[in-house]
């Protein structure tokens, strides 16, 4: 059974480089939230890292609160939110960790929004004999942490933890096809692999007479270890096609991101 996706709480935290607020346990954080940089120590810290200007009484330095590196003002002088680290006003940045930020915004800004609230689908499960097929609305969880079902069918689907999850594939069609009859007529395309991948972004929810149809999830059962498999398809019926492809698009924009999430704690 996965963890309840209620758990948790948030805690306020000052940081030399800021206020922050943060999961009160660490196994709560979101799976997009990036690890705080150490700052380098003033001593090694005798010149800009990007000018090479020499700090003085009149050029003071500055770290910026993303990589950590030591600045100039001029180098170091953008102020920009910066959600990924928790932080609750804009802070410091150079100018490639500004650059970086305001595009990872939009994340927050739009595709997270889109998580959020929530997209139909056909959900089916592989693994299982029957291998039925029913509408569910799929959404993210306030915390970031599981994507959550809601089915008018009997048997509802446990939340899948995105922490455990081994595999992430875009499923295709055809792009006159209004969507495959059943999951299983729906071929995988491995668009989006998870960890592998390094830049989805590069990728388009269309390529040629293709078209994403719905995602194919793999994951761990925290307890049993056991691997299972399900599978949210497009139905050629929903009413709102357009945000359930949005919705595929966003989940494509968050692989990346709990990607490089997980590489900044060193897993």
């Amino acid at each position: 059974m996965a963890t309840n996706p209620n758990q948790g709480g948030k805690k306020l935290v000052r940081s030399k480089s800021g206020l922050r607020m943060v999961a009160a346990n660490s196994a709560f954080r979101s799976p997009f939230e990036l690890e705080e940089p150490p700052w380098v120590p003033d001593s090694e810290c005798s010149q800009c890292m990007s000018c090479n200007a020499k700090f003085d009484f009149v050029k003071r330095k500055h770290h910026c609160r993303r990589c950590g590196k030591c600045y100039c003002d001029k180098c170091c002088q953008h102020k920009v939110a910066l959600p990924r680290l928790c932080f609750l006003d804009p802070v410091r940045l150079c100018y490639d960790c500004a650059v970086i930020t305001q595009k990872e915004n939009e994340f927050y800004d739009k595709q997270l929004k889109v998580l959020l609230h929530g997209a139909a689908f056909q959900l089916s499960c592989p693994d299982d004999m029957e291998n039925l097929s029913e509408p569910c609305l799929c959404k993210l969880s306030a915390d970031h942490r599981f994507l959550l079902f809601d089915s008018a069918g009997h048997a509802k689907h446990s939340p899948v933890e995105l922490e455990q999850v081994v595999a992430i594939q875009i499923l295709t069609a055809g792009e006159d096809s209004q969507g495959p009859s059943s999951p299983l007529s729906s071929p995988c395309s491995p668009i989006a692999p998870f960890p592998v991948i390094t830049s989805p972004d590069n990728l388009s929810l269309t390529e040629g007479n293709i078209v994403a149809n719905g995602l194919s999830i793999k994951h761990k059962e925290r307890e049993s270890g056991e691997i299972r498999h399900l599978q949210l398809v497009i139905s050629a019926t929903t009413d709102n096609r357009k945000q359930s492809l949005a919705f595929v698009g966003a989940v494509q924009k968050g692989v990346k991101f709990m990607y490089e999430a997980k590489e900044s704690r060193g897993l």
